[in-house]
């Protein structure tokens, strides 16, 4: 496994013609990771379901124990998209309707509106970032 990937344990509890669904477990190493507040796989669950596509899907079978990685420079853009682009948006456009003159109300309200279009465009396109922003299994 390259050394510039982040890897997670997991379980397969799907295969499908060209997809494995996997249960990851979130460990203890995620309690020292940096990135543990931004990944959805350290956070609340102990458990996570990811839909992997792969060519070799028929390779898996349920039960069969993985490791699951996605390249860190992935997990960085996931986290910028979803976390950090949302926050500048935010603060962006609240600093532009209160310049304009309106109340601190309506830049609120403008702000989140502005937010909910952005996750509404990510939701749009999720198909596109699906393929830049993937997962690799191996198994164990």
């Amino acid at each position: 496994m390259a050394t510039n990937s982040v890897p997670h344990p997991g379980k397969v509890i799907g295969v499908f013609r060209d997809t494995v669904t996997v249960a990851v477990e979130s460990s203890e190493a995620c309690g020292s990771c940096a990135s543990r507040s931004a990944c959805s796989l350290g956070v609340e669950s102990n458990t996570r379901n990811i839909l992997i596509t792969t060519p070799d899907a028929s390779c898996f079978s349920v039960g069969e124990r993985v490791v699951v990685a996605t390249r860190t420079q992935m997990g960085l853009m996931a986290v910028a998209l979803c976390y950090a682009v949302p926050a500048i948006v935010l603060v962006a456009v609240i600093a532009a309707v209160v310049l304009c003159g309106y109340s601190e109300g309506i830049a609120a309200l403008a702000s989140l509106g502005s937010v909910a279009a952005y996750y509404g465009i990510l939701w749009m396109f999720r198909d596109k970032l699906a393929q830049k922003i993937s997962f690799t299994i191996h198994k164990e």
